[in-house]
């Protein structure tokens, strides 16, 4: 028997909905890292059924799967720019990259000279948060009135906010005021990810970019559900009191217990960290982790459930009981790193195509 993660691909699609009703502009998706660990591939039609009709990655390579997926049409954006190789992926896939520096928009210009067609990019400002994009010391005006930009079809602009996560801090309001005081007029403009869509229109400009609300995490507090996983016991043992349990015998039992052993370790996305700190649900009923997760197993209490209710033999690790960021928060992390740390292992099984 193996683990099962199930994903709901009609749940993304709702996800997405939801949040476009709350834009009056168009609404895009971001499908990066393999669609958060769930398969860009099966992901991006569902969302393209939806209504999507312009897509973010990471890099050019994470693309190709995704057009062969869409097909023709569908824009597909790429957050990195240009890096080594990618103007020859972006001209055979389509892709629009989004240009960073001075240097990316060099490169794109000499790969207008080559083509026929303007060169499709977009341009992304760095607004205060200082990871990418053209900062206050590249003069962006210069750029956008040289040869360069003209032999470029700029298709968008746009910032990312550091604390949309967090309406409360005044980091939202800076950056939206430096991205409006740098963004070029007559060019579409986007700011807003999940935690922007949440903000208010003022932050949506003409296209905002859903990421992790789409796959039922957090800011979206409204989100349905999207994955749910389901491991197998393999042994069930009697701990005496004072008896260890794991790696390390960091774990001493305190009493006589019994104890499970899952299919289950940091291999799945049971990050090491949570050792003894989260919890599973077996038929409803909370299940606590003892000892270290291991790289394929890990150990829960299961004392307080008589022999004969376990039922099918597995444990819930998310599902109805469990959402990805209430798992995450036992490593003190957030839910993309549970989504996107879920491994090659589990058979993946998709609902609501």
């Amino acid at each position: 028997m193996r683990s099962v993660l199930t994903i709901d691909l009609g749940a993304i699609a709702a996800n997405w909905r939801a949040l476009d009703a709350m834009t009056a502009c168009e609404t895009a998706a971001v499908v990066k890292a393999d669609g958060y660990g769930l398969d860009a591939a099966k992901v991006a039609p569902a969302l393209a059924k939806a209504g999507a009709q312009t897509f973010f990655v990471a890099l050019a390579e994470e693309a190709i799967p995704v057009r062969k997926a869409l097909g023709s049409g569908p824009r597909i954006f790429v957050f990195s720019g240009l890096m080594a190789n990618d103007v020859s992926l972006c001209l055979e896939h389509d892709l629009i990259p989004l240009l960073n520096s001075p240097r990316q928009a060099e490169e794109a210009a000499r790969a207008a000279r080559g083509s026929r067609e303007k060169f499709k990019v977009g341009l992304q400002i760095d607004s205060g948060m200082n990871r990418l994009g053209f900062c206050e010391s590249d003069d962006l005006g210069a750029f956008l009135a040289s040869d360069i930009a003209q032999g470029l079809d700029i298709q968008l602009v746009m910032s990312h906010l550091a604390c949309a996560d967090e309406p409360a801090s005044e980091w939202n309001a800076r950056q939206l005021a430096s991205f409006r005081a740098r963004k070029p007029v007559g060019i579409p403009a986007s700011l807003g990810a999940t935690g922007g869509v949440l903000l208010g229109k003022e932050y949506h400009f003409d296209l905002t970019r859903p990421g992790v609300g789409l796959y039922g995490g957090l800011p979206f507090v409204g989100a349905q559900q999207v994955v749910s996983v389901e491991v197998p016991i393999i042994q069930r043992n009697a701990v005496k009191q004072g008896e260890i349990v794991g790696y390390g015998a960091n774990f001493v039992a305190p009493r006589d217990m019994t104890t499970v052993t899952i299919a289950a370790g940091y291999a799945d996305g049971l990050i090491r960290a949570m050792g003894g700190k989260f919890s599973g649900f077996i038929k409803g009923q909370r299940v606590e982790a003892v000892g270290r997760v291991s790289m394929d197993l890990t150990t829960l209490d299961v004392s307080h459930i008589p022999e004969g209710a376990f039922g099918t033999g597995m444990v819930e690790l998310l599902g109805p009981n469990q959402t990805v960021d209430k798992l995450a928060k036992a490593a003190e992390t957030i839910g993309y790193e549970i989504l996107t740390s879920l491994g090659s292992r589990y058979q993946r099984k998709y609902i609501g195509a």
